[in-house]
């Protein structure tokens, strides 16, 4: 028999490489050294269904959390096509150049069928994501033990256990995504876009109440006068809306992803609006809400998961489904008879 290409060689080694179990401690070291292979484990580990994986994660969750908070968290949506890569690659180079290091994760947990479109999005960051100090990584729409909300909070907390001081969150999606991802960042910024006519009819107002700031992208060439004029539509529809909790008068800037041009304008804003809620003591107090409620947040999917996992339940549903679809049965009656069925399992289980 002949001897084994080099190439053959290189495969053989790259797969042995991959199916190497690296301890607990190997992981957590190399998180902590800032190593983007071992954060990549980590963030695997956490966005895996596997029983297994997931509590080896949450064992380096746990070793992690005291490293972690140094950052600010941004949140960063905006209507389709506004331009959300360009601008995070452009906003990622300007904080790179400034000495940061920037970690962009994306969420779409409204897109259970298509599963989003991060990995088109991570692609198109190209210049973002061969620079040493950032780090891109897609949040998958579903597949996470915890869902996906879980697993991106957990990987803010491994990217700042690695270093990274700014954590960018993208929605990929429309809809919840926005709700999710505010209820996990300190800072949110909605991209939007001028000259469409209706700028103001076309968003949600939920959305902008949930903003801290509005930047007016792409403005540049024969569209800086349309931007000017939208900026000053946002800012005087701002002003309509009720005080924020953090005592933040949300601003409304323009910039052009492509030209670079005012991305210094908008991180100093960022910058001002850390230091007014660290001083008034908002920023600690909204962190602190948001991990009271990402453990109630835990608690259903736990929950959850036990019911749905329940050998005797998983056999019943269809039973029950039957019956609702005879109009046997109302639905009410039956989720609260399944849930009968579970409590009195159980309890025999004690």
């Amino acid at each position: 028999m002949s001897e084994k290409s080099a190439r053959d060689r290189a495969i053989e080694r790259f797969r042995s490489k991959s199916r190497t179990a690296y301890s607990i401690d190997k992981i957590v070291n190399g998180v902590y050294s800032g190593d983007a292979n071992f954060l990549s484990k980590a963030i695997t580990l956490v966005e895996s269904s596997n029983p297994t994986h997931h509590e080896k994660a949450q064992q380096i969750i746990e070793k992690c959390l005291p490293k972690s908070g140094n950052s600010i968290r941004v949140g960063i949506t905006g209507v389709p096509g506004v331009g959300k890569s360009t601008f995070i690659e452009a906003f990622g180079g300007y904080l790179t150049a400034k000495g940061h290091k920037v970690a962009v994760l994306a969420i779409d947990p409204s897109s259970s069928m298509s599963r989003g479109s991060i990995l088109g999005d991570k692609t198109r960051m190209n210049e973002l994501s061969k620079n040493e100090k950032a780090f891109i990584r897609p949040s998958p729409s579903s597949g996470a033990l915890g869902g996906v909300a879980n697993a991106t909070r957990e990987s803010i907390i491994l990217c700042e256990a690695a270093g990274y001081d700014v954590i960018i969150v993208e929605t990929v999606g429309v809809g919840q995504s926005e709700t999710t991802v505010h209820g996990m960042v300190d800072f949110f910024l909605l991209l939007m876009l001028s000259g469409a006519g209706d700028e103001l009819q076309g968003i949600k107002r939920g959305i902008m109440e949930m903003a801290d700031s509005i930047v007016i992208n792409k403005a540049d060439g024969d569209n800086v006068q349309a931007s000017k004029n939208a900026k000053r539509e946002y800012q005087n529809a701002l002003h309509l809306f009720p005080q924020k909790r953090s005592m933040w008068s949300p601003k409304v800037k323009t910039c052009s992803s492509t030209e670079g041009t005012n991305l210094d304008k908008i991180w100093s804003l960022i910058e001002k609006y850390k230091e007014q809620t660290m001083k008034n003591g908002y920023f600690g107090q909204n962190r602190t809400r948001q991990a009271k409620n990402w453990m109630h947040e835990n608690i259903n999917v736990m929950l959850k998961n036990r019911f749905y996992q329940n050998q005797l339940i998983e056999n019943e549903i269809p039973h029950y489904e039957s019956k609702i679809a005879d109009k046997e049965l109302n639905p009410y009656k039956a989720a609260k008879k399944l849930i009968e069925l579970f409590d009195k399992s159980t309890k025999n289980e004690t």
